[in-house]
């Protein structure tokens, strides 16, 4: 099985997402790479993938600096280089065939780029749909996981147990159509 691995330019994240940019107005730009960290680090860890976030050293200048939180790499370039020339760079190194290598940016010069070394992409918003969508799963797996400890005390039958388990899931499929992914 491949390796997966997703490169994430982080400004063009935090200049796509809603709450991101929310932040990013309000000159609050280290919690918006915090928040997207976070969010980052839940998707790697239920999706079994390896995340590199790159960011330019434009907005934090200095030596080029890199260090692993929640499992996702998170690298500044060293001033003077883009993230996506950083991105482009260890693309080329890392698409190999034992890896799977795929790039978030929403730069469409770069995604023409990617997509010449061998890799793949997916726009700022479909990151942002699929972290939605992780989260959601999350939480359904939360909640069976509950489910499941109740059990042992319940003094329903496993009839009952499985009717009532069919329609939780029911309803939360209904809701979750309902709601915009």
């Amino acid at each position: 099985m491949k390796k997966e691995i997703l490169y994430v330019d982080g400004y063009n994240m935090i200049g796509a997402w809603p709450e991101l940019v929310r932040l990013k107005n309000q000159d609050k730009m280290a919690d918006a790479r915090d928040l997207l960290l976070h969010e980052l680090s839940n998707y790697a860890k239920y999706e079994g993938i390896q995340i590199k976030l790159v960011f330019d050293a434009q907005l934090v200048p200095g030596v080029q600096h890199r260090y692993d939180k929640f499992q996702v790499e998170v690298i500044f370039t060293s001033e003077g280089e883009t993230a996506d020339s950083y991105i482009e760079r260890s693309v080329g190194e890392e698409n190999l065939l034992i890896s799977n290598v795929q790039v978030a940016t929403s730069d469409l010069a770069e995604q023409w780029i990617i997509f010449q070394k061998g890799a793949t992409r997916k726009s700022a918003n479909e990151l942002f749909k699929d972290i939605k969508r992780t989260k959601k799963n999350i939480a359904i797996d939360a909640t069976i996981y509950r489910m499941q400890n109740n059990r042992r005390n319940s003094p329903l039958t496993d009839e009952h147990k499985k009717q009532l388990e069919d329609l939780y899931y029911q309803m939360i499929k209904k809701s979750y159509n309902d709601k915009d992914v």
